[in-house]
């Protein structure tokens, strides 16, 4: 059995091969059941939630990532995430390796956020605008990077010197790289915006959206939260991860299909069919697009086999 830490799970999963991985196991498909969330009680503090994704493909491989979320860690100067990967033999049910969850979801995340831009992003796309500064942040830069000619980078926080740590990083490898305080200013002008918060308000107004932007939501992963507002979405072509998913989770689209804003039939496609090419992408250059994601156990096990098989054949890029 192998155990991939932190550093080992970036190296074994540089973003090229990780989106292609990705790619290809929404086209050959896997089993995944629903996700799991119970809750934990934390006596004398609020309750804690443990998430549990497996899936697997038969004869190969099956896995299941764990998480634990325990909002009162920061009294304890502990992060409130935690998570771990395991890796097993669809065969014979053998443990084969336990790989860092933070690191894994964070970059199958952004990976496949970079997977919908290939489908969705103008091919000339050149201005990224980030908005969030957490673990993503960088990620989404990096990711976005390989599928379009990024040029110029824009990152926006609530706390401006968060933004400017993440473009210190980001021009450390080498990106042109701006921290932004007006955020209204910056999407106007960016021609993919990746939203990676916790808000429960929108953060992006449709108004902003210039023709031929493309909209890619990451964070809000629950119903009462939101990082678009009506007007984006009435503006936009939508997309998503999965249906199931996104029906069930997205306040991004849940709160405007519960007021009447749009139907169920205006999401155009899932990802699986964007890569299978059954659904066309965007459609013209003026077109503005919106990918709502709020992830899918077999990006995990797509990455948790690349970092497996990446470690296993000894070839982890250093």
């Amino acid at each position: 059995m192998r155990i991939l830490d932190q550093a080992d799970t970036a190296r074994s999963l540089s973003f090229p091969p990780l989106i292609d991985a990705i790619s290809q196991m929404f086209t050959s498909g896997c089993v995944m059941p629903v996700r799991h969330h119970h809750t934990i009680e934390v006596p004398g503090e609020r309750d804690a939630t443990l998430l549990l994704m497996p899936a697997w493909r038969p004869g190969a491989y099956m896995g299941v990532k764990l998480v634990s979320v325990f909002p009162d860690n920061h009294v304890r100067s502990l992060p409130a995430i935690h998570g771990s990967y395991l890796l097993s033999s669809g065969k014979t049910g053998e443990l084969l390796a336990v790989i860092d969850g933070g690191e894994l979801t964070a970059r199958r995340t952004a990976a496949t956020s970079a997977l919908a831009a290939r489908h969705l992003a103008r091919a000339d796309a050149s201005t990224l605008l980030v908005v969030g500064t957490g673990r993503l942040s960088l990620n989404l830069i990096e990711a976005h990077s390989q599928v379009r000619p990024i040029e110029k980078v824009m990152v926006w926080g609530r706390e401006f010197s968060k933004a400017q740590a993440v473009v210190a990083e980001a021009r450390g490898l080498g990106y042109a790289a701006e921290a932004v305080s007006d955020l209204e200013a910056a999407a106007r002008s960016a021609d993919i915006l990746s939203c990676a918060t916790l808000s429960h308000a929108p953060l992006v107004l449709g108004a902003w959206l210039k023709p031929g932007s493309h909209l890619d939501l990451v964070g809000a992963f629950r119903k009462d939260m939101r990082e678009s507002d009506d007007e984006a979405v009435k503006r936009a072509s939508l997309f998503v991860d999965t249906r199931a998913g996104a029906f069930a989770e997205a306040g991004d689209l849940l709160q405007p299909l519960e007021a009447g804003v749009i139907t169920p039939a205006d999401i155009k496609a899932e990802l699986v069919e964007l890569v299978s090419g059954t659904a066309p992408g965007r459609q013209s250059s003026g077109e503005i697009t919106l990918f709502k994601s709020v992830g899918a156990a077999l990006e995990d096990l797509a990455g948790a086999i690349l970092a497996y098989e990446t470690v296993s054949v000894g070839h982890i890029p250093t």
